[in-house]
Order: C-alpha cells, then sequence, then structure tokens
C-alpha cells in the first residue's frame, strides 16, 4: 500500500461518514473506493481515525438523549434509562464474542474481495426489499428479546457488503418495532464496540503513522471528513426511515452490487 494523500484521505473519509450510517455498508464502499484509488487492504490507522469520527457523529446527533439515558443510569434505579442501557449493552455481546473470536476466521475464510461485497450488497438490498414490504406493528419499546436478535443481526453484518445499518434496522423492522426507534437504536448500539474495536486495535500498536503511510494533515483531513458527513448522514437516515424510503437504497446497493460484478468478472 502506498501513502495516502490529503485528497485521498478526503475522498475515503466522506465514503466512511456517509456510508457508515446509510444502508449501504460502510466496509463494502471503503473495499470498492480503496481499490479505485489503488488501495489494498485496510489501513487501521486511518480505519480507527475515521470510525472514530463516526462515533462522534452520533453522539452530535443524540447528545441530549445521551445525556438523559447517563442521568438516569446513575439515579442507580431500575428506570426507563437503565432498562434501555441494558438493552444497548445486551446488544453488544453477539458482536463481542464474533469480533473477538471468529473475525479472523471469517475473513480467512471468505476473504474480502469485490465479488464477496457485491454478494453482501445484493443481500442489504433483500433485506431493504423485504423491510419496504413488511406490515408495521409499530411497538411502543424495544424488549430485552429483541435486542439480543438486533445484536446478533449486527454480528452477522460483519461481511464487508453487508449494511450494518440496513442488517439492524431491518431486524428491529421485522420484529414490530417502530422505525423512528430502532434507527436511533441502530446507532446508539453501535458506539462501545466501534470504541472497544478501536481501543484493542490501539492496544495492539496499529495506530501507528510511520507504518500507515499517512501524514497528519492528512488523517486530520480524514477524521474531519468522516465527521462532517457522518453527521449529515446520521440525520438524513433519520428522517429517511422515517419516511419509510429505504427501498431507494435497495435499488441503489442492487446497481452498485452488478458494476461491481461486472468490472471483477471482466478484469479477472
Amino acid at each position: 500500500m502506498g501513502d495516502m494523500s490529503w485528497f485521498q484521505a478526503l475522498i475515503l473519509g466522506i465514503v466512511q461518514g456517509l456510508t457508515e450510517f446509510l444502508p449501504v455498508s460502510s466496509s463494502g464502499h471503503l473495499a470498492i473506493f480503496g481499490a479505485l484509488l489503488g488501495f489494498e487492504g485496510e489501513n487501521l490507522t486511518f480505519a480507527i481515525a475515521v470510525h472514530a469520527a463516526t462515533v462522534l457523529s452520533i453522539i452530535t446527533v443524540f447528545g441530549l438523549e445521551i445525556w438523559k439515558l447517563i442521568q438516569g443510569l446513575f439515579k442507580f434505579q431500575w428506570n426507563e434509562e437503565t432498562q434501555y442501557i441494558s438493552k444497548l449493552l445486551l446488544s453488544m455481546i453477539p458482536v463481542a464474542i464474533i469480533g473477538v473470536c471468529f473475525k479472523k476466521y471469517v475473513e480467512e475464510i471468505f476473504g474480502n474481495g469485490l465479488i464477496l461485497v457485491a454478494c453482501m450488497l445484493l443481500l442489504t438490498a433483500v433485506l431493504l426489499i423485504f423491510t419496504y414490504y413488511a406490515k408495521s406493528r409499530d411497538k411502543q419499546q424495544i424488549s430485552f428479546k429483541d435486542a439480543i436478535i438486533i445484536g446478533i443481526a449486527q454480528a452477522i453484518a460483519i461481511f464487508p457488503g453487508l449494511s450494518r445499518s440496513g442488517t439492524t434496522i431491518s431486524t428491529g423492522i421485522f420484529l414490530g418495532n417502530r422505525k423512528e426507534n430502532i434507527t436511533k437504536f441502530s446507532f446508539l448500539m453501535v458506539i462501545i464496540p466501534v470504541l472497544g474495536e478501536a481501543f484493542l486495535d490501539l492496544m495492539k500498536g496499529e495506530f501507528s503513522l510511520a507504518k500507515s503511510g499517512l501524514s497528519v494533515p492528512a488523517l486530520l483531513i480524514g477524521f474531519v471528513a468522516a465527521y462532517i458527513s457522518g453527521t449529515f448522514a446520521c440525520k438524513w437516515m433519520l428522517n429517511i426511515v422515517k419516511k419509510g424510503k429505504l427501498i431507494y437504497f435497495a435499488y441503489y446497493c442492487i446497481a452498485v452490487a452488478l458494476i461491481v460484478g461486472a468490472f471483477t468478472i471482466f478484469k479477472s
């Protein structure tokens, strides 16, 4: 992998920020744009920075709700806020198990090639189409059972091209939850896993400008680009889900999957 220029960092930062929240797979799009920009594999230093930026986007958009949850938690009662945080923590267990124990095995077995990305984008499209036609039951609260099932869905979405937000939101809607509620839950449930993975990478010494080929300006540009585009995409996604327009992203995923599949086959 060559050195990453500020322009490449800008493009990849914008892609990460937008696709982290829109149901089109951030890992899949980073693989596609990385290939277009001449990068192979994952730059872990850059990945840590842009994932931290998207977490900051979530905190920016849901800051007031997060503060209310923290206040409720420190009342040390089994109140609505404590229950909600408990559900978030419960939803994180499957991805923690998969991420710690099986992620490398999955990558070794299935790889990270563009054909896999294309297949997973098609699966994302199928989920979004089913969600669009699913009957709305509008449950007022996400149950503990729902939380663990949504958590399992998030763990399955480690495959590049399978959208994390698309998978978790679709699963939550299938379970009969209100669209706005499940979207908020989907975004909040990713904070600790992303920060946890970044922390583990830091502990392993993966965050290194010297090894990454990144300059400080390029890293900062990527971070800021991911934060700004992520904040925009997070707010936009909340509005899209409320209006029930996820079907358009299904069409987009199908189109990208077909283009990527055709390009990969033609290239080989």
